[in-house]
């Protein structure tokens, strides 16, 4: 019997785990967070820190104890999937500081996800969250910020891709 997913459930599956990841930090959820990651995954955070996915919710639950987060906003830009059982994703994001309304432009980022697929269900793989400075081309920290503020304000505070 074959394990492997069929070409068509692909996209849609690696969104929603890359959209639940999201979530699950939105709610400043460790532990779920964390669980989305396959035990040898590697997570290159925002600030360049690499953490294996055993580790996570190790290196999350802290920060989220100790820390206001601020929440994602995101668009998925692409789904490919890379063979059956492997797929990527990126996708651009944006923060919104706690208690306010407004995203952040400061830690606008790029984010690349490789998730795959075994026992059933899609894993990440690799998560990295590169900033997205865009140095010196003050336009394209407009254009990036403005799409994502017009994602989060048609979808009122529920994010999207």
């Amino acid at each position: 019997m074959n394990d492997s997913p069929d070409e068509e459930s692909v996209t849609p599956a690696v969104r929603e785990l890359y959209e639940e990841l999201l979530r699950a930090w939105n709610r400043r959820d460790a532990h779920a967070y964390a669980a989305l990651f396959t035990p040898d995954a590697a997570m290159i955070g925002f600030d360049g820190s690499q953490v294996r996915g055993s580790e996570v919710e190790r290196h999350l639950a802290p920060i989220f104890a100790d820390h206001p987060t601020a929440a994602y906003v995101w668009k998925v830009r692409e789904v490919r999937p890379l063979g059956g059982e492997a797929a990527m994703l990126r996708a651009i994001v944006g923060m919104v500081p706690p208690g306010q309304s407004e995203l952040n432009p400061a830690v606008n980022a790029v984010q690349t996800l490789v998730a795959e697929y075994g026992s059933g269900s899609w894993r990440v793989a690799l998560f990295q969250n590169t900033p997205a400075a865009y140095h010196h081309r003050p336009d394209l920290v407009d254009q990036h910020t403005g799409e994502l503020q017009q994602v989060l304000g048609a979808d009122h505070g529920r994010h999207q891709g």
